[in-house]
């Protein structure tokens, strides 16, 4: 066992001694060389003599990714596997049953089946428990179990899950599943277009052009492009969709790192569609990367009014670098700015609190666009115009990210029959429901302000505190939980939205959901009234 161990180590060791040579040229090839020793003595003792027998590739997995996670959330070690992921979402295809499933400890949860895929043929629903996949018990399988899900055109699966208590299993044959960029796009009204661009993969620029271009076709003289919930992807995507706006030769993007190689500047190389189409862009909290290059591009250029609510905030780029073995190194490369010089990184990962946690930005710097109008830095793109309704705060990013909103979608869709979607309407007593599901739930979230008193009773001052004030302390931390189930009544314009979006797919999935929007989403109806206002809109580009 040792023999073999040592054969193991062996050749990473070799593989580090290469990475010190070729790092020989820079001033810290001493101290690079001596950490690089006392990992991989460690490493090899470690194995070696630990009590019961080790993994040497998942140790070594670990402790790379580990480290990595000291720097920011997008510097990643990929193995072979997440390479191909990686390839999968920038080309937009890949084999498999055509659904978004997220991975838990012991289930797969089904977020979204598509429509006309695999899965959705097979009769799985938003909300369905995966709980086998084959022969294998997804509680039992280490690495993440939706890889299982995937395979060859035309072979079939076999999945167990769970629906409201029952078992159940669905045999499905896999298919090839196209991403689309662009899943929707329609004309509002007869005068104005609606593009929805979901992701940067590879098509996003072709098929933003041809969705551009057949609205033009069908009459449409002005646009609404929505970005909310694209978390960006692929750089030169995201030139290529701001230059079907703006002139050949604009530049765009500039990226600032302290590799020169990584300092370029990045500016529009073709013919643009239409640059004098008035145009609004949609952005909110999930909107980011390169949808912020897009929508930060045409605010400072003046090609757009953009309205929502501020973006998410990712100023960062990351390359791929290839590794030994299949594997690749992500890694953060540069920081980029927009046109007017601005970087909109929100987070600074590289000056932290006294827990860990990055510190977010808040002394804003103030730039200029081209006509003079002033935007900031620093806290991703503020919208020219803001919508009430895509404002984030911690209580509704709690409910989305602890599945509260997603539940109570699951119980409504079995509870309700909703034939029609010009009919559907989510009611003040579907409110009440929802409350009382929330306090029904073990759904919890700390506060700020709880946080500060559960830590002032934990290392508190044995010379001030009193039985009084500890009462006191307790009483006002009872009170702050009872305010957070009132505060779903405070914030009901914001959850009501999130909660009627999920809801929707579940009846007429997305392509219903978007063409919902069309009538009654807050923001589009807003983009649609400042479009068909000439002067108004043309006054918030001066």
């Amino acid at each position: 066992m040792k023999k073999m161990l040592k054969k193991q180590v062996l050749i990473p060791v070799f593989a580090i001694s290469l990475l010190i040579l070729g790092s020989s040229f820079k001033g810290d090839f001493f101290e690079i060389a001596k950490q690089i020793e006392i990992f991989t003595t460690l490493f090899k003792e470690l194995n070696m003599n630990y009590v019961d027998e080790t993994n040497p590739a998942e140790l070594m997995d670990a402790a790379i990714k580990n480290m990595l996670d000291e720097l920011d959330p997008y510097t990643k070690f990929l193995n072979e596997q997440d390479v191909e992921e990686y390839k999968i979402n920038n080309a937009g295809e890949y084999s498999g049953i055509g659904a978004l499933v997220r991975s838990y400890k012991d289930k797969l949860l089904v977020i979204e089946p598509y429509k006309d895929y695999p899965a959705d043929k097979a009769g799985l629903k938003a909300g369905d428990e995966i709980i086998k996949i084959g022969d294998i018990n997804v509680a039992d399988f280490d690495d993440n179990s939706s890889e299982l899900l995937k395979g060859a055109n035309n072979t079939t699966v076999t999945v167990t899950y769970k629906r409201n208590g029952e078992i159940k299993t669905a045999t499905i044959k896999r298919e090839g599943v196209e991403v689309d960029a662009v899943p929707f796009y329609k004309m509002v009204d007869a005068k104005t277009g609606y593009i929805v661009l979901a992701k940067f993969n590879a098509k996003a620029s072709s098929q933003t052009k041809k969705a551009l271009e057949d609205l033009k076709g069908q009459g449409a003289e002005r646009i609404i492009l929505d970005l909310r919930g694209n978390p960006g992807g692929l750089l030169s995507e995201a030139i290529n969709v701001t230059n079907l706006f703006v002139e050949k030769g604009e530049l765009i993007v500039t990226t600032r790192s302290k590799v020169k190689k990584f300092n370029q500047e990045y500016k529009t190389s073709n013919q643009p569609v239409d640059t004098d189409i008035p145009l609004v862009v949609l952005v909110n909290g999930s909107s980011a990367s390169a949808s912020e290059i897009v929508s930060g591009g045409l605010q400072d250029l003046d090609r757009a009014v953009i309205m929502g609510a501020r973006s998410f905030g990712k100023g960062l780029v990351q390359r791929p670098l290839k590794l030994t073995y299949g594997t690749q190194l992500k890694v953060t490369i540069s920081r980029y700015y927009t046109p007017s010089g601005r970087c909109i990184q929100s987070l600074d990962y590289w000056n932290r609190d006294a827990e860990g946690n990055a510190v977010r930005t808040t002394a804003y710097k103030d730039f200029t666009t081209r006509n003079g109008r002033k935007v900031q830095d620093g806290g991703g793109v503020l919208p020219d115009v803001q919508i009430a309704a895509l404002q984030s705060n911690d209580l509704t990013d709690a409910l989305l990210a602890n599945n509260v909103i997603f539940d109570f979608a699951t119980d409504y869709y079995y509870s309700h029959k909703v034939a029609d979607l010009n009919v559907f309407k989510f009611t003040d007593g579907d409110f009440q429901d929802f409350k009382k599901h929330v306090a029904q739930s073990d759904f919890s979230f700390e506060t700020k302000a709880e946080k500060v008193l559960k830590d002032a009773l934990t290392n508190r001052d044995e010379t001030l505190f009193n039985d009084t004030l500890e009462k006191d302390f307790r009483t006002l931390l009872a009170d702050l939980e009872k305010s957070k189930l009132a505060a779903v009544g405070t914030y009901q314009k914001e959850i009501q939205k999130n909660l009627e979006d999920e809801i929707i797919k579940r009846y007429f999935y997305r392509e219903g959901l978007y063409d919902y929007y069309l009538k009654h989403d807050e923001a589009i109806l807003a983009a649609t009234e400042l479009l068909g206002n000439t002067g108004k809109y043309k006054q918030l580009l001066k």
